[in-house]
């Protein structure tokens, strides 16, 4: 990582000093609203720039894209046209000489190939085209061409060449960010679909058995049972969002619940103390489910389970910026060198995957600051705290997800 942010700073150096020679060209002393001299006016008129550009590039490059961020890029270089190009055609064409399309992508077959800068002189029949001179920049991401920035001018410029090189390869900085969120994003769903895949076929079986035990004594209770399973089953295969609500996570997480009491009768004691305040935090999908079924397992299958009650205690807490969330049994613990060993991904013990993905899912939103909290002895049980941030950016829901 610390790479490529090394490779992001070298990216944006040269580009302002692109802009500092624009500036140098263009800027005026007056209007420069307190900021000093026309290099500086110049400077932040760059910085300005590229940060309005930089948004849309960063949802990868398509026609929508490259047509939101063309104008703030022409505006980098100063030319009269500009283009973005895939592999196959021209993307957005800003500025004058839109009729150069087709001698365009003719000129590109050899820059696309070899992933290489060249400068053209344009043929036009028209008489008052400003453009007359193009300069081909490709968009290189990992070794891989994905298209080029064409800068068009009314003549052969060395300054451009260098200018458009430069700003090609911020934009390239942008794609590669592009790529890095879509990975990320991949990355999540990958991990969703393995907590999906442990929904124990054990539990369902299980549970499918309670119900159907009610249906001749107690028809009413089985039926109930059989809409808490549906609505378990529904919230942890939704097919939308990468984050829920606490509200949201804590109601589907009671229909687990009641299908456990259903088959465990009075052996389960559970106690829930939810602050009010905090329920409508969004946090990552299937994030608390897991800790609560790894509650449930530890609690009702070990040592102490077998003499008597387990007893498990969810509370969630307002906790100024953040909502704290605690998830405790009294079941048989864990050696906490395993547990380190879980966490790490060095083994992955039934039970434990969840854990291990719900840590990393946090660590990946939040930063490392916020991994799980887990306190655990052999024979004393487990408590697991979640830190929720209550405001963070890029974790929003899209709202509840209705049930019914």
């Amino acid at each position: 990582m610390s790479g490529f942010i090394a490779g992001l700073c070298v990216a944006i150096l040269p580009l302002l000093a692109a802009g500092f020679w624009l500036g140098r060209r263009t800027a005026r002393p007056e209007n420069l609203g307190g900021l000093g001299t026309p290099v500086e006016h110049a400077t932040f008129e760059t910085l300005h720039t590229a940060s309005l550009a930089a948004p849309p590039l960063r949802a990868g490059l398509t026609e929508e894209t490259a047509r939101k961020s063309a104008r703030r890029l022409r505006s980098l270089l100063g030319t009269d046209a500009l283009c973005l190009t895939d592999q196959k055609d021209v993307l957005v064409w800003d500025g004058a000489g839109g009729h150069h399309r087709t001698q365009i992508m003719e000129l590109l077959v050899g820059p696309l190939e070899s992933g290489r800068g060249e400068a053209f002189p344009l043929t036009c029949d028209t008489p008052d085209c400003p453009v007359r001179w193009a300069v081909v920049a490709p968009l290189t991401v990992d070794d891989r061409v994905h298209g080029a920035l064409v800068a068009c001018a009314p003549r052969e410029s060395a300054v451009l060449v260098r200018a458009a090189g430069e700003v090609a390869r911020w934009v390239s900085v942008q794609l590669e960010l592009a790529d890095l969120d879509q990975s990320r994003t991949r990355l999540i769903e990958a991990e969703i679909k393995a907590l999906r895949a442990q929904i124990s076929p054990h539990f369902i079986f299980n549970s499918l058995a309670v119900i159907a035990s009610f249906v001749r004594t107690d028809p009413e209770r089985a039926r109930e049972l059989l809409l808490e399973f549906a609505d378990f089953t529904r919230y942890s295969f939704r097919r939308h969002g990468d984050f829920t609500t606490l509200a949201d996570e804590l109601h589907a997480i009671d229909h687990y619940l009641a299908l456990v009491r259903a088959r465990f009768g009075d052996r389960l004691s559970v106690t829930l103390q939810i602050a009010p305040e905090v329920l409508p935090v969004a946090l990552p999908f299937l994030c608390l489910q897991p800790l609560v079924e790894n509650a449930v397992k530890h609690g009702l299958e070990g040592k102490k389970a077998l003499a008597g009650k387990s007893r498990i205690s969810i509370t969630a807490q307002d906790a100024g910026a953040e909502a704290l969330v605690v998830i405790e049994d009294d079941g048989a613990g864990m050696d906490p060198v395993l547990l380190r060993r879980i966490l790490a991904g060095e083994v992955s013990p039934s039970g434990g995957i969840g854990l291990s993905n719900v840590d990393d899912r946090l660590r990946q939103v939040y930063g490392d600051d916020y991994g799980l909290v887990i306190e655990t002895a052999p024979g004393a049980g487990m408590k697991i705290t979640a830190r929720l941030p209550k405001y963070q950016p890029g974790v929003h829901s899209a709202g509840r997800l209705n049930s019914g």
